[in-house]
């Protein structure tokens, strides 16, 4: 039987080393109804039910799960947008944005873009506006987006919108903002901006994030799971969902994968998240030599925080 050979990106059981190909299959590994016993008591005992790592005691773990759990977002009634010169500086300096769009409905089931948010790094709200839509409103989706025909009135046409949200992606040079949200395709379509699919970081298609199936939980689901609040509690609040996309994001890229560098022969190194398959000097490699450096079959998140 051929082996296999797992990538060190892959959700690994912090007890048996067990590769998973989602964390929804690592969970149902020790927490399911159909757990591993040893796994499952130790996780019990001293495990994250956001992260699903295991800690080295139970006061560890104590203090883990003070971090690790998060507490909602303010509603973006609350919260101030960035004004100043200097505050504009700093969003320019920061590599990363997270964003999210309350839509409307149109003609033809056509989603309108009807409210947008921007945030950085630091939570903060770049970039927030009611839209006026492009075609008739069908249907405001009062009871999800609490929306009405008097909120959209003297509202920022959506071509002024797309230039402003524009301004922001492209506002470093050479192009490196990564985007962030979830159902990241949908909210860009509706806003008719087109971005490089390498610099977009969806939280509903990231394997990891998804259902064994590969189907895509929604940013509710995933919030409380891996997070540990609750949002879209009444009406949605598009800054509380694209913090909760941006906190997603930065724990995924905070899983510390190992990079390995390992010599095979004089003059010839490979690392962590390369690919030697091809190279016939695989066939003098140990098994751990393979697993380091073997490569996923995703993108992990994790090399977004590698220099």
């Amino acid at each position: 039987m051929r082996t296999s050979h797992h990538s060190v990106h892959d959700p690994t059981c912090g007890v048996c080393n067990k590769h998973c190909k989602s964390f929804e299959s690592l969970r149902e590994h020790i927490a399911g109804p159909l757990a591993k016993v040893n796994c499952s008591s130790i996780f019990a005992e001293r495990g994250c039910i956001l992260c699903l790592k295991i800690c080295s005691s139970v006061d560890s773990f104590n203090e883990h799960k003070e971090m690790c759990h998060l507490t909602t977002p303010q509603p973006i009634e609350s919260m101030e947008m960035h004004h100043s010169e200097d505050d504009m500086d700093n969003i320019r300096g920061q590599e990363v944005v997270a964003i999210d769009c309350e839509m409307v409905e149109g003609d033809l089931s056509q989603e309108l873009c009807a409210r947008v948010c921007l945030v950085d790094e630091d939570e903060k709200i770049i970039f927030h506006t009611y839209v006026l839509p492009q075609t008739p409103v069908v249907d405001y989706r009062y009871e999800i987006t609490g929306i009405t025909e008097e909120t959209l009135q003297d509202t920022m046409p959506l071509n002024e919108v797309r230039e402003r949200i524009q301004q922001i992606l492209y506002s470093v040079e050479p192009i490196r903002r990564v985007l962030v949200g979830h159902n990241l395709e949908k909210h860009l379509h509706c806003l008719k901006i087109s971005y490089p699919d390498c610099l977009l970081r969806d939280t509903a298609t990231y394997r990891p994030l998804m259902k064994t199936n590969f189907v895509s939980h929604s940013l509710k689901y995933l919030t409380k799971t891996y997070l540990g609040y609750d949002i879209q509690v009444g009406f949605h609040d598009p800054y509380q969902d694209a913090v909760s996309a941006m906190r997603l994001y930065k724990r995924m890229c905070s899983q510390d994968h190992p990079m390995v560098w390992i010599s095979i022969s004089p003059g010839q190194l490979f690392i962590g998240c390369s690919n030697p398959w091809k190279s016939v000097a695989r066939e003098r490699m140990t098994i751990e030599e393979l697993l380091a450096i073997s490569r996923a079959n995703y993108q992990c998140w994790c090399l977004d925080s590698q220099d």
